[in-house]
């Protein structure tokens, strides 16, 4: 079958990137002769800069200069992104019957899913870009080179196309009547949005209702809002602020009026016409009152009728959710409640004098406090200017006055010991300090730059990436959650009231991401926490930066799905004798009551080996019913009404099932695997309700569709430059997933194997239908117990963590900024929204930005994530995080406020979108033009005196370290024997993780624990957790004396040094001397000793702090791990790579060219 139709964002094929990988605009992978790399190349920056086009290569990602191919999305990026008329009168969707006569689909998207298709509507892909750096000018495409585009992505051009197809195929929650056909459900080719048209926010765009909450694609288009009134201060932007004086006396100051904006008419002074939120597309009801709550019929996240003309849902404040406990204080302490309009000084709307000061924020402060979403206490500040008297500018807050931290000349060839004795806390913004108490967490929301510049050119010549990190479903354990019929959301833009608007008034607050004016509802006067009634300001959803709403029933076209999980099963002799089953089914057994879940949950099983075979649980079965179908060619349900069955009902069925299964099939011999035919069996079960399908695996796929040949040669692996088979052998795997995501069925996939089994193929059924991977390398129940332990584990933890359904994820930003390219698990629908059959707490996202419109007149800039979702208990549920940063004018601010970690994670995940789609070599090369880049401009640009040495601010001093641990880690290593699998396993960690988990696999920790103590140790539920001082990676900081323990992420190592001392040995480990030491020891032992419990209490406490289990494994000197962990020294010098000393010469060599 040809993959060539596949040219989508999401797509494979030979013309333009996968949407999947970056959901990227196109980038030509061919090198032009002559483009150098150099300051003054204003046009894209690219820190990649590659050496050689690679030839086109099959599969997911390609490699030849992109050729312009029309995206197969009904989705057409015209100026007016968000507006898509629709027939009137479009009756609601319900999900089809399976089987529905097709639509016409492409001949290329042959699906073996029988389930409806969408038509698509031709696109004009968006021009070429320059990609001879990072960034890209949007006003000057020019040819490309093999690099990066960082942080622009090109124009959409083409004129709007007319949306009236009819919509058909199955319609989710989040999808409203039009909605279905602006997004079409994820058949095959289908499905593209590829080059991601960039949303972008410009104020010549027409009014009227926008995109809904879930913008992935930033704030979408605001429309045409008039700019700040008085420029106003970015303090205004917090509609409950204390005075940074001590509080007024005497009678309340009169309110000043507000003065007419200058420029565009307001957006609310009349009424836009109707028009469909790009979200869900349909009709955008613009005639709602003034004071009528505002919840959109045409938005995804409300595709009914108008909220509030139904019952009125009580407002309730549920403060308290999973483990959070105790109610927050009704308003902290030092602002003033009374004489309404002029004391909050959020109301004030007075002219800002140009010539006020602003408190400097330091740019470098431990941003990881506890999470609280509760007002923390506020201390009133020393005297001086109050918020609505600040500069109009937060870049009036120059950095340069007082040299902070951050900017800290270092020379990196003579400061070598520059790694911090504790990890590193996130940069803190530079804002004001009540706004930064209430800003997002960013565990949650992280920007790679804290201070934003204030053009695209400012942001070219930093040559640093822009874009955002984020871990949208995290356990927290204080998450706010309001129950209200009436959602507050701008009536322009769709973004959700959030501590960063601004009220003029008792009754109107303006967008902090289009600055249209708003009316506030009737029914958001009243405050729950506090019961008082006239202070919208001091509302949850305005004291938190993140927040859960339980979704009134305008927000579901159909009942929400009920927790569906449907078990696969590899049973054949391979399978077998790896042992797993007993532990699957043991774990099963253990955790069946801790399933997400409520009264509907169901459960089913199939089983394959060269046959498929399902298991009739109906209830009053007396045991349960083994069906076989031996036509794999054809698949089909044998009696589809009792495969899927109540867990309730038929608990004691599936528990006799669990205990039989691994006696069922000890004897087999059937070595043969047809997983094909077991997804399509699986697809076909779930496509009527959705649901999550987990499947195990443990050889290639060798029989019928999907069957893959072994692409691995040991012998050219080890010396290869280049890896061969980094994509896909088949779209097979990627159609199914296109497939399930359109059905709201998400994939995870268990691969225990010890043999090659094209994971590169394999992966994409979890990577576009939004699952996750798990990957136990050698698995065996008696050879390898440390991979049993770490199965065991994360197996529990994933049968009973938090799981969201039918989900959908958007990222709205202020006017100006756009958002081009997505890294993560997922299907891009529609341009911009992210397709989430299934969300869970442990994936991570990242997005890349650009700068659209000069932000000269914006003192600060936002960004919204809206997650929408039905969680396991049936409630449909939006998750709403807003992240507030200034905008700066100069190049020093941009630095003082990079953050090293985050630039680190998103350079790691463009990385491995540039080795499958170009090259390896190529993606190494771009990581180090990357790091020459940013020092290149900073020697240049920010200093002021011109020094010897390789000179890095404080805040990047760390930032060759990590990309020289890049290019040693597994993902993107040379010349070592690296697996086929394994390094397309830690990519794929690369893209899925949160930044946290990630930045332990590039750059590991090291410890010394053989002299563990209690001083400057943590108490943690009256544990002791000692706190022993980071080390570098370096075999310098190994002595033979000591025990080091180094935690890798997701295995951890503890190195016994020969002549170790023997109390370490003998209270510790259990052992009398170095000798006796086993060689595959991968648990401490429980001694009743104060060394063993500080040991195990710490390994504990790392353990702890990650959702997956890392294993252990004790080494000596002589063991055969030594090399894997002797590999993860990153400053010492290997066969195949610089030591960071040489390192650092080659980049001060290629800066002073």
């Amino acid at each position: 079958m040809s993959t060539a139709g596949f040219n989508s964002q999401n797509g494979t094929g030979t013309g333009q990137t996968y949407a999947n990988g970056p959901s990227q605009n196109p980038v030509a992978l061919q090198q032009l002769p002559g483009v150098s790399y150099s300051m003054t190349h204003q046009p894209p920056y690219n820190p990649m800069q590659a050496k050689a086009p690679s030839p086109p290569g099959p599969g997911l990602y390609p490699s030849g200069p992109y050729q312009p191919v029309p995206p197969v999305s009904s989705y057409q990026p015209g100026p007016p992104l968000s507006s898509y008329p629709t027939p009137p009168g479009q009756p609601l969707l319900t999900r089809p019957p399976l089987g529905g006569p097709p639509s016409h689909t492409p001949p290329q998207s042959a699906s073996p899913s029988p389930g409806p298709r969408l038509p698509p509507a031709q696109a004009t892909p968006p021009p070429p870009v320059s990609s001879s750096s990072y960034y890209s000018s949007p006003q000057q495409p020019q040819p490309m080179a093999p690099a990066w585009q960082y942080n622009t992505a090109p124009p959409p051009s083409g004129p709007p196309t007319s949306m009236n197809t009819p919509p058909r195929g199955p319609v989710a929650n989040h999808v409203n009547p039009a909605a279905s056909s602006t997004a079409p459900p994820p058949s095959s080719a289908a499905y593209s949005s590829a080059p991601q048209a960039h949303v972008s926010h410009s104020a010549t765009q027409p009014l009227g209702p926008r995109m809904p909450p879930t913008s992935v694609h930033g704030y979408t288009q605001p429309g045409a809002a008039p700019p700040p009134m008085n420029p106003i201060a970015p303090h205004t932007y917090q509609p409950n602020r204390a005075p940074y004086g001590p509080p007024p006396t005497g009678p309340p100051p009169t309110m000043k009026p507000t003065p007419p904006p200058t420029g565009p008419p307001m957006a609310n002074a009349t009424p836009p016409p109707p028009k469909a939120d790009a979200q869900c597309g349909g009709i955008v009801n613009s005639t709602l009152s003034p004071t009528e709550p505002d919840c959109q019929e045409g938005d995804i996240e409300c595709p009914g009728t108008v909220a509030g003309n139904g019952p009125q849902a009580p407002n309730s404040y549920n403060h308290v959710d999973n483990k959070m406990a105790g109610l927050p204080q009704p308003g902290p302490p030092g602002r003033h409640l009374g004489h309404y309009p002029s004391l909050p000084p959020g109301y004030q709307n007075t002219s800002t004098p140009h010539n006020a000061t602003s408190p400097m924020h330091p740019a470098m402060q431990a941003a990881t406090q506890p999470y609280t979403q509760a007002p923390q206490p506020y201390q009133q500040p020393p005297v001086g200017p109050g918020p609505a008297q600040l500069s109009p500018s937060l870049a009036a807050m120059s950095l340069q006055s007082s040299t902070p931290e951050a900017l800290r000349v270092v020379n990196l060839l003579q400061d070598r010991n520059l790694l911090p004795p504790s990890p590193i806390p996130a940069p803190t913004p530079c804002l004001p300090q009540d706004l930064q108490k209430i800003n997002c967490n960013p565990e949650v929301f992280r920007s790679t730059l804290t201070s934003i510049p204030q053009t695209q050119s400012l942001l070219n010549k930093a040559k640093m990436p822009l874009g955002l990190l984020l871990h949208p479903f995290k356990d927290l354990s204080q998450l706010p959650v309001v129950t209200s019929s009436t959602i507050v959301r701008c009536r322009s833009c769709r973004t959700y009231i959030n501590p960063f608007v601004s009220f003029l008034d008792q009754r109107r607050w303006k967008c902090n991401l289009c600055y249209r004016v708003n009316d506030v509802p009737e029914e958001f006067m009243y405050n729950p926490v506090s019961r008082s009634y006239g202070e919208p300001h001091k509302r949850p959803e305005v004291q938190n930066a993140t927040i859960e709403f339980i979704a009134p029933s305008e927000y579901m076209l159909r009942p929400p799905q009920p927790a569906v999980y449907l078990f696969v099963l590899d049973v054949s002799h391979n399978a077998v004798e790896t042992g797993y089953l007993n532990v699957f089914c043991q774990s099963l057994l253990d955790n069946i009551n801790s399933l997400p879940g409520d009264s509907r949950t169901k459960v089913g099983f199939i089983t394959f080996d060269s046959t498929i075979h399902f298991y009739n649980l109906q209830e009053g079965l007396s045991q349960p019913q083994m069906l076989i179908v031996s036509d794999i060619e054809d698949i089909f349900l044998p009696t589809p009404d009792s495969l899927l069955v109540n867990l309730n009902e038929c608990k004691e069925l599936v528990q006799d099932l669990l205990k039989s299964l691994p006696t069922l099939f000890e004897k087999t011999m059937e070595t043969q695997s047809a997983l094909g035919s077991a997804l399509q069996a699986a697809f076909k079960l779930l496509s009527p309700t959705g649901g999550r399908m987990s499947v195990f695996q443990t050889q290639l796929p060798n029989l019928g569709v999907g069957a893959l040949q072994s692409r691995e040669d040991p012998n050219q692996r080890a010396n290869a430059k280049d890896i061969q088979h980094l994509s896909p052998a088949t779209d097979f795997y990627k159609k199914l997933a296109l497939d399930c995501s359109g059905q709201q069925v998400a994939v995870d996939l268990f691969l225990l194997s010890a043999q090659y089994c094209d994971l590169a193929s394999l992966g994409c059924i979890s990577r576009y239908s939004a699952g996750s991977i798990y990957y136990y390398p050698s698995y065996h129940h008696q050879h390898n117990p440390s991979q049993v332990e770490c199965f065991q584990k994360d197996l529990k933890r994933y049968l009973t963590r938090k799981i969201g359904f039918e989900a959908v994820m958007r990222i709205r930003c202020t006017k100006g900024m756009s958002i081009h390219t997505f890294h993560g698990n997922f299907f891009v629908r529609s341009t911009d929204l992210l397709s989430l059959p299934n969300v869970n707490p442990d994936a991570g996202f990242a997005v890349q930005m650009s700068i659209e419109e000069n932000l000269d007149d914006m003192q600060v800039v936002s960004f919204q994530a809206a997650l929408l979702y039905t969680s396991s208990k049936g409630e449909r549920r939006i998750r709403v995080h807003t992240l507030c940063l200034p905008v700066v004018n100069s190049l020093s601010d941009i630095f003082a406020g990079a953050d090293v970690q985050a630039i680190s994670g998103l350079l790691a995940c463009m990385a491995v979108d540039r080795s499958v789609t170009a090259s390896l070599s190529d993606a190494r090369d771009a990581m180090t033009n990357a790091a020459i880049d940013s020092l290149t401009s900073y020697r240049q640009s920010v200093l002021t005196i011109q020094q010897p040495g390789l000179l890095a601010p404080a805040c990047l001093r760390l930032f060759p370290l990590f990309i020289l641990a890049l290019l040693k880690q597994k993902s993107f290593r040379t010349g070592t024997s690296t697996r086929l699998d394994d390094r397309v396993f830690a990519m794929c960690q690369l893209k899925y993780q949160p930044l946290i988990y990630a930045m332990l696999m590039i750059h590991p920790a090291l410890y010394r624990v053989d002299d563990l103590t209690d001083e400057g140790a943590l108490n943690i539920n009256e544990r002791t957790i000692p706190q022993p001082r980071l080390l570098q990676l370096s075999v310098e900081k190994l002595c033979r004396e000591g025990a080091f323990l180094m935690d890798a992420g997701t295995v951890m190592y503890l190195w016994i040094g020969r002549n170790c001392h023997p109390n370490f040995l003998t209270q510790v480990l259990g052992v009398p001397n170095y000798a006796a030491v086993p060689d595959n020891l991968y648990m401490l032992p429980e001694l009743d000793t104060a060394e063993s419990q500080r040991t195990r209490a710490f390994i504990g406490w790392l353990r702890d702090q990650r959702p997956f289990f890392p294993s252990l494994h004790v080494i000596r000197e002589e063991s055969q791990r030594k090399a894997s962990f002797m590999q993860n020294m990153i400053e010492d010098r290997t066969e195949s790579a610089l030591s960071y000393y040489e390192f650092l010469l080659h980049l001060q060599q290629q800066i002073s060219k």
